[in-house]
């Protein structure tokens, strides 16, 4: 019997491109997303006779436990999901507004509460945490998103020791800029900002589908940290070991052009 992932946000972008992994791989799949529309291309897309589509709303815990019952009932349970829905804003942090920050929060910071009791009942299961290089390097001038994705750091890093007993493996991907549509529902309040980051969305080193094949690869080994973007790599890395004046003093200089222009 072949095995079986879900995937929030799995209608575009890297969702998509796990899919797409995953079903060339022989498992069963189900995308989840809000986009009915894109959700139905992505499914055809697939031409999997066993995947299938959800509409789901990760800010609503009753979309998601209405995912877990529907994969329980389809499948009998299911071995990995992939919390992959996510969202992006940039600003200077006394130009972000409150709802910005609720929005980011509510989307980004998805728990694993929904999968846990049938993962345990399983016996077995896997986490795929997308977070972010950001959430790990903190530049400046995206708080919400650096906060949320160092959130999921941190939520991986816990339940990786909270869950081991109960045979849940957890990993955590933090990619740097690659190309997939994160800009299209991105806030800002800095117009120069989004452009920023729909050019190094577009000149991103790695696809989608590469991104891909890293997460694929990693589960298997049941790599915990997944670092698709070797350069990003070294510089956490760097970060680590360095003194925190000494990074700070060298990101400060690597994102001058992000910055917001001091008040004259």
């Amino acid at each position: 019997m072949s095995k079986r992932i879900f995937i929030t946000g799995g209608a575009s972008g890297l969702g998509l491109a796990i899919a797409r992994r995953y079903v060339a791989e022989g498992w069963r799949v189900c995308i989840a997303d809000v986009n009915d529309v894109r959700g139905e291309e992505a499914l055809a897309g697939l031409k999997q006779a066993d995947a299938f589509y959800l509409h789901v709303d990760v800010t609503r815990e009753e979309d998601v436990q209405a995912a877990a019952d529907e994969l329980q009932k389809r499948w009998g349970g299911v071995d990995v999901v992939v919390n992959n829905a996510g969202v992006a804003q940039a600003g200077a942090i006394e130009d972000v507004p409150l709802a910005d920050w609720l929005w980011i929060l509510d989307i980004n910071l998805l728990g694993c509460k929904v999968f846990t009791p049938l993962f345990k009942q399983q016996g077995s299961g896997y986490f795929v945490n997308v977070a972010s290089m950001a959430g790990l390097l903190n530049p400046p001038m995206m708080s919400s998103y650096n906060a949320t994705k160092a959130a999921v750091v941190a939520l991986s890093e816990t339940l990786q020791v909270e869950l081991a007993d109960q045979h849940i493996g957890v990993s955590v991907v933090c990619p740097s800029f690659f190309q997939t549509n994160l800009a299209d529902s991105m806030r800002s309040s800095d117009p120069r900002l989004q452009l920023m980051t729909r050019k190094l969305l577009k000149k991103g080193g790695l696809s989608a589908d590469e991104v891909a094949a890293a997460v694929f690869h990693s589960v298997m080994k049941k790599q915990f940290y997944i670092l698709p973007h070797a350069e990003a790599g070294r510089i956490w890395m760097l970060k680590r070991y360095s003194p925190r004046n000494a990074y700070a003093w060298l990101l400060k200089r690597s994102t001058r052009g992000m910055q917001k222009p001091a008040a004259h």
